[in-house]
């Protein structure tokens, strides 16, 4: 289902461009027609609530692949936050959620700093970064889930409801995305970042702070983390030192997925949001249709190597590494 590499003129780019649309399209229509009753009003207002904290980690490790690097410790930052947040919750009310995700910024920075100041590779600093903040995670939270007590629990009701019957988390994520949209799309940052991504060098040539455009974009990917854990929390009403250990993979997925490229110089916010619904429609349809749960790895991971190589842009990548 490869596009032929001879469409790399306007109308091959804009058929790889609509690949992910096109793709989640027909994984709905599948599940739709493996589980008739799928496309439902209900259902799809699940499936956007479930994508949501999803999304947002992909969101901010989006920034960094666009860098051209990788940030692996958004589950470990992501994870902390939910501990903070339940353990801080019935303390200091809302006030949990600053601090939380101060917590996330601060591990982002560092993974940021030593990438650039020590030049160790993105996928160590953030390995050793995520490292630290998940011991730091095991330690506040002394190794066990912590559930939010009922005080606290009264004090996040709001994040679990619906207003015009829409869940409040797709509606923060929703708003999420369109700041990062406006972010990537808009400022210096956002063209830097991209920049970056195509040719570090020829970016530096130009005049480009490489070092600091990279802090910000690991700084921004950690705060996004620990907003994903803090929502998470709220969400299942506990916090835990190993709450989004599951979600490092799918979260790159959908970055991937949505056309992103690894290396960096390609994509944006609106394709990892499709990127995200693709995963969730995979994960959530074969509930659906049935799919034995121990064979729900193996279909995710050939799904998931179907859609990268439908959707991604090799046009636009020297080198496949």
């Amino acid at each position: 289902m490869r596009i032929p590499d001879r469409l790399n003129g306007r109308g091959g780019h804009w058929l790889r461009a609509l690949a992910p649309p096109a793709l989640l399209l027909v994984l709905v229509a599948v599940v739709e027609i493996g589980a008739p009753g799928f496309v439902t009003p209900e259902t799809l207002l699940v499936v956007l609530a479930d994508t949501a904290v999803l999304f947002i980690l992909a969101a901010g490790v989006t920034f960094v692949i666009l860098l051209g690097g990788i940030d692996l410790s958004i589950q470990a930052v992501a994870s902390l936050a939910s501990v903070i947040l339940a353990q801080l919750l019935p303390v200091i009310g809302l006030g949990a959620f600053p601090v939380a995700i101060a917590a996330g910024l601060l591990s982002g920075l560092a993974g940021g700093i030593v990438h650039v100041r020590l030049r160790v590779p993105s996928f160590v600093a953030t390995l050793a970064t995520g490292g630290v903040t998940a011991g730091l995670a095991l330690l506040a939270a002394h190794g066990r889930a912590i559930t939010i007590e009922a005080g606290g629990r009264e004090t996040i009701a709001w994040m679990n409801a619906a207003p015009f019957g829409i869940p409040m988390i797709a509606i923060i994520a929703a708003l999420i995305g369109l700041v990062c949209f406006v972010v990537l799309r808009y400022t210096a940052f956002g063209r830097h970042s991209i920049a970056i991504g195509a040719g570090e060098p020829a970016a530096r040539a130009a005049g480009v702070d490489v070092g600091r455009t990279k802090v910000i974009a690991f700084t921004m990917s950690g705060t996004l983390a620990a907003l994903a854990g803090a929502i998470l929390a709220c969400r299942l009403s506990s916090g835990s030192p190993t709450l989004a250990n599951q979600l490092l993979l799918p979260a790159i997925a959908a970055v991937i997925v949505g056309g992103t490229a690894i290396t960096g110089g390609l994509g944006g916010i609106l394709r990892t949001a499709v990127g995200a619904l693709i995963i969730s429609i995979v994960r959530i349809g074969m509930t659906f249709v049935g799919v034995n749960i121990f064979a729900e790895q193996m279909v995710f991971g050939a799904v998931l190597v179907l859609a990268v190589a439908v959707t991604i842009d090799r046009g636009k990548i020297a080198v496949i590494k």
